[in-house]
């Protein structure tokens, strides 16, 4: 009988089967759990991971708005720069893309080479390498064409007239943010509103950006100061600096109808557009940071009080004949030895000992109150976050002592920016302004002006007028004489005040001021000059040291303005006769007009004008108006000319001009002498 065949393969297979179907699913189970596991689990994870390494948004920043001179001319803006930046996770090689980029940048040194190298080597979504590059640094680093590195615009603040009105300006950061200044302290308004940029990796593993949203540009600003008038006081601050070897200075100019800030210049001063290599010293605003003692300028409110209480008039006599005062211990001398004096005289040759004695008769109540009235001891304008309140003593903590320091400017901290806005008030007849620099915010196409602000009344107008003759005689016969201008009359107080050193008061160190405005009567002008520590030829005095300038800010000012002669009115400046042919020409509104005489006869013009103070720009305005050409030599303003003032004018002839950067001793005793009657 035939053997069966033995099947024993097949349990055999079907056992391998099993055994395969078994190892299949579990396989198949830990992959569909491993799918679950970072589909479900691990999403959220493993998304966020893909998007920061695929996509970045990034945060641009909006173009500032534009910061405007009062004539809307421009003293800041934005331009458009590039910035570099590296995707770490498609650098291949840091080190060898970090030396490359190196060498296509100016200044990197090995330092900053590594820097670079270990930011990109981090593997972050996105770095900067460096942040609005020239476009030569652009040029080059694109023509490197690595992978992982792309450009972004941002916008870069820049300052055209550089170091002009810097303080009053600030500066803005790298990341668009305003530091110092109006930009900061406008910041939110003139910033904008930041856009945003998605940057991709495509396929390639090359990044891309696109525009999400674009930024939105900030609001411009346009300032009350007139960048003709700043240029001067500055230029003129720093002669005066350099002059009498002295720390520094501070000139402040304002409308005393309006408070608005015409120039604010400190010395020294520093470049917005390198704000980080400038000492921190230059960067201080003095005009409004730096508190000193007034010394006598400061009787301009031991006056005010004096008249509006009726403690005193005018022509009072006050006996200052022993030329001293004691406190216990403490003694208060005058100068020189007077005898008795009006009070009149009291301010105009600024006796201490006088203004002590009126001072006491006030009481400390009432001289405090009028303080407090001028706007001493409080911020005074909303412009200047920094600006420093001052410092004011408690009117019930004053002694004897400490009254009779304060009736003559000392134990009293003001800034020059209050100094400014209190002889404004006198000047206006008794109004107190609120100092301003912004004059107009402009938005999307809309002027949203900022209104005058009047914050209080100090003095009657009587009071006002009082003082204000008095202050004339001060320029006239008194401490300020230095501060005439030839053809108007000036109102002015100087102030010499020992500063405080190591808790004493110094016997070398000094603040030499001068307060005042111009014309006297219908005022254009209020000027406060502020000299810190000066050791020069003309020693420490207010008089000496800070009054000539102020005569030379406000001569500039005045003929920029056009403003007429106070004293000694001219006729029209200019007669010419009328040339059909002529066509006008443009000019500034600060150049005198021409009168011209009907007929066209032939003939000469009657009159050459004064062009003395006159930039080169300008003087050839006035003399292409005539009709005539002109040689110059040297540079600066005009310190001489032929023809001279009053001459015949010829068309077609030519006028020589010398200009220099200063004007002389005997430039300005020359020019004193023309307007002599």
């Amino acid at each position: 009988m035939a053997e069966k065949p033995s099947f024993a393969w097949r349990i055999t297979l079907k056992r391998r089967l099993v055994v395969a179907v078994i190892v299949l699913v579990a396989w198949l189970a830990a992959i569909e759990a491993r799918l679950v596991y970072l589909q479900v689990g691990r999403y959220a994870d493993l998304t966020a991971r893909a998007e920061r390494q695929q996509l970045r948004t990034v945060e641009t920043t909006a173009k500032r708005g534009d910061i405007l001179d009062r004539d809307g001319r421009v003293l800041a803006y934005s331009v458009e720069a590039d910035s570099i930046y590296a995707v770490p996770t498609d650098v291949a090689d840091p080190a060898a893309a970090a030396a490359a980029l190196c060498g296509a940048l100016d200044d990197c040194g090995a330092a900053e080479r590594q820097v670079l190298a270990d930011r990109i080597r981090r593997g972050r979504a996105f770095v900067y390498v460096r942040r609005q590059v020239s476009p030569d640094e652009a040029r080059r680093v694109a023509a490197l064409e690595l992978e992982g590195i792309g450009f972004m615009k941002e916008n870069r603040r820049f300052y055209p007239n550089k170091d002009l009105a810097a303080h009053v300006l600030g500066y803005v950061g790298i990341d668009n943010t305003g530091l110092n200044g109006l930009e900061s302290a406008y910041d939110t308004l003139i910033k904008g509103r930041p856009g945003t940029v998605l940057i991709q990796t495509d396929a390639r593993r090359r990044a891309f950006s696109r525009i999400e949203r674009p930024p939105t540009t900030g609001a411009t600003l346009e300032l009350t100061i007139d960048r003709y008038l700043q240029h001067v006081a500055e230029r003129e601050l720093r002669a005066g600096v350099e002059e009498n070897r002295a720390a520094g200075g501070t000139a402040v100019v304002m409308d005393p109808r309006t408070g608005e800030i015409l120039a604010l210049a400190n010395w020294p001063t520093f470049n917005p557009n390198a704000y980080r290599e400038a000492r921190r010293e230059a960067q201080r605003n003095r005009a409004i940071q730096d508190l000193y003692e007034p010394g006598s300028t400061f009787k301009i409110v031991t006056a005010s009080a004096a008249f509006e209480e009726h403690v005193v008039e005018p022509d009072d006599p006050i006996d200052v004949s022993a030329g001293h005062i004691r406190f216990g211990a403490r003694v208060i001398d005058d100068d020189h030895r007077y005898g008795v004096l009006s009070f009149t005289d009291v301010i105009v040759k600024s006796s201490n000992v006088g203004a002590v004695k009126v001072g006491l008769r006030l009481g400390p109540e009432r001289l405090g109150l009028y303080m407090k009235r001028f706007g001493f001891g409080r911020r005074s304008s909303p412009d200047f976050p920094g600006e420093s309140a001052g410092i004011v003593w408690d009117p019930a903590k004053l002694t004897d002592s400490a009254l009779a320091s304060i009736s003559m400017g000392y134990q009293v901290g003001v800034t020059p920016l209050q100094m400014a806005a209190a002889v404004s008030s006198i000047a206006n007849g008794g109004d107190l302004f609120e100092p301003r620099i912004v004059r107009t915010a402009i938005a999307d196409g809309k002027r949203t002006p900022v209104p005058h602000k009047v914050v209080r009344r100090t003095v009657s107008a009587g009071t006002a007028a009082l003082l204000t003759e008095i202050m004339e005689q001060v320029v006239e016969r008194g401490t300020g004489t230095h501060a005439k201008v030839p053809g108007f009359t000036a109102a002015g107080k100087t102030g010499t005040a020992q500063k405080v050193v190591n808790g004493r008061y110094s016997t070398s160190e000094y603040n030499a001021s001068f307060v005042g405005f111009i014309p006297s009567r219908e005022p254009a002008f209020a000027i406060v000059v502020v000299i810190d520590s000066p050791h020069g030829q003309n020693l420490y005095y207010g008089g000496s040291v800070a009054a000539p300038i102020f005569r030379r800010i406000a001569d500039a000012a005045l003929r920029h303005d056009g403003v007429p002669p106070s004293i000694n009115a001219a006729p029209p400046v200019l007669v010419a006769r009328e040339d059909p042919r002529a066509r006008p020409t443009s000019g500034p509104a600060e150049l005198p007009a021409i009168v011209t005489l009907a007929g066209g006869t032939t003939g000469s013009a009657a009159v050459f004008p004064d062009l003395r103070g006159l930039g080169a720009r300008d003087a050839l305005r006035m003399l292409a108006r005539l009709g005539m050409t002109a040689r110059l030599r040297g540079a600066g303003i005009v310190v001489e000319q032929d023809p001279a003032v009053g001459g015949p004018v010829e068309r077609g002839a030519v006028a020589t001009l010398r200009l220099d950067r200063y004007v002389s001793a005997d430039a300005a005793a020359i020019s004193e002498a023309d307007a002599a009657p």
